[in-house]
């Protein structure tokens, strides 16, 4: 015996088109997002652009430590489902993430400035001067 069935081609078409599940395919991230940086160097000292989207000024911490710069920063997760809703998807990192380098010289700490603006992290590190040296005289 043959199982013929009839299947009109508009059957399928429209078949789930309203109620389909959104597919997003196999592009999970799990792993915190790398913090990009770029310093440049001057004569009076570096500046260095962090890229930290998302972020909140109070949830980033910068450290320097003589040539050692450590960048921190924390995304805090924002619960805010609705009665009724239901996520589907979430892509976005919540958590910390840090960066840490070391420069040519030391910097001046008390004259280092920082601004976050539009994402982006702006410090200005300048040079500490070097101690000169001194020659004692003997008595």
């Amino acid at each position: 015996m043959s199982n013929l069935s009839r299947r009109d081609p508009l059957d399928d078409l429209f078949r789930g088109f309203f109620v389909r599940p959104v597919d997003f395919g196999n592009v999970a991230n799990t792993e915190a997002p790398q913090m990009r940086v770029d310093v440049k160097e001057n004569t009076e000292g570096y500046e260095v652009h962090a890229e930290l989207p998302g972020m909140k000024k109070e949830d980033i911490h910068v450290h320097i430590d003589g040539p050692v710069v450590s960048i921190s920063a924390e995304r805090k997760q924002e619960k805010e489902v609705k009665d009724g809703e239901r996520v589907l998807r979430t892509e976005r990192y919540f958590g910390k993430v840090s960066r840490s380098f070391q420069l040519g010289q030391d910097v001046d700490e008390a004259k280092a400035v920082a601004k976050f603006n539009d994402g982006v992290l702006e410090l200005t590190l300048p040079k500490k001067l070097a101690a000169q040296a001194k020659r004692l005289t003997i008595d």
